[in-house]
């Protein structure tokens, strides 16, 4: 049976316990900070506490019942630093969630690979630092790779993984098998700043709080724009698929009018979509885009597309019946 070991005992490695214990895998949550014993106590407390209620929200919601809970509980220990060289021994991966500056993973690193298997997977859950970077930090760096879990981590499938230049295709492949295990969707990305999802919401984020600056809604109106119409969309298609289905074409002259209209130069349509346009390959109805969409059953893809848009709406009580005027 696999061992996990998550590194530092915050939000994000609580989440990760929570994750593999979840799945049925043993789980070390190890603190890496000198503490005396009473604090020592009082943080496991509060860590296996933290794990207890939010099982315990899945339990009322109807996802697992009291004695699953205490079963995944018992597969969790939160441990002091002193115990942190054993811990380290028996692992096979180990999931490094310490604070978010270079000198606290330098530290972390440096004082785990003293301990860990030669063999053992090490990986980082940072948001900020880039896998080529951090990898230089670890001893046999083929075996390391970032892990970006989204918060909350044990609900969030979504896990972006980085390899770095030196990371082994054999290190991404088992952990990739590792975390589709526990029931995580997985996703590969270059090492870039924002790795794919928090990239992509930055840009949504900061242009919803223009709108409010700019007044051209409320906050409570934009929100429910995304809840009913920019949310769902995307759920249900994604945002390359849905640039194929709409049409390049439809894109790129929305952006270009926008940058003109707004005088913002960030709604320019990026150089791909300038080349795809001139080449003739707008998506779809082409057959070429982003995607490539030649041979597939166009009428079977979009009535399998309706019915993901009918059981979303549905599911978020956003489908009126027949006649359901008001």
């Amino acid at each position: 049976m696999t061992r996990i070991v998550a590194l530092g005992a915050g939000r994000m490695g609580r989440g990760i316990g929570h994750v593999f214990a979840y799945a049925g895998y043993a789980v070390d949550i190890v603190d890496f900070k000198p503490r005396s014993a009473e604090e020592a106590a009082r943080l496991r407390e509060q860590a296996l506490g933290e794990i207890a209620a939010n099982l315990g929200i899945l339990g009322e919601l109807g996802v697992l019942h009291a004695p699953q809970r205490e079963a995944i509980l018992g597969r969790v220990r939160v441990l002091p630093l002193e115990e942190a060289p054993a811990a380290l021994a028996r692992a096979d991966v180990v999931f490094e969630g310490v604070t978010e500056t270079l000198e606290a993973k330098r530290d972390a690193f440096a004082r785990a690979c003293a301990h860990i298997p030669p063999e053992a997977i090490v990986a980082s859950t940072t948001s900020s630092f880039l896998a080529d970077a951090l990898a230089a930090m670890v001893t046999r760096p083929e075996r390391f790779l970032n892990a970006h879990f989204l918060n909350p981590a044990y609900l969030i499938p979504l896990v972006e993984l980085s390899p770095a230049k030196s990371t082994a295709e054999e290190s991404y492949a088992a952990l990739k098998t590792l975390l589709e295990s526990a029931g995580k969707v997985v996703v590969r990305c270059a090492p870039s700043p924002g790795f794919i999802v928090p990239r992509l919401q930055a840009a949504a984020m900061n242009e919803a709080a223009r709108l409010v600056e700019e007044g051209v809604a409320t906050p409570e109106d934009i929100d429910r724009a995304v809840r009913a119409g920019f949310g769902p969309r995307y759920a249900a298609m994604g945002l390359c698929e849905f640039i194929d289905w709409g049409g390049l074409d439809i894109l790129y002259y929305a952006s270009t009018s926008m940058a003109r209209a707004l005088n913002a130069p960030r709604y320019e349509p990026p150089p791909i979509v300038q080349r795809l346009m001139a080449e003739g390959k707008r998506g779809a109805r082409e057959g070429e885009g982003l995607y490539d969409w030649r041979g597939r059953d166009m009428a079977r893809y979009q009535r399998d597309l309706m019915g993901r848009y009918v059981a979303l709406f549905r599911h978020l009580g956003l489908l009126a019946p027949p006649g359901a005027a008001r």
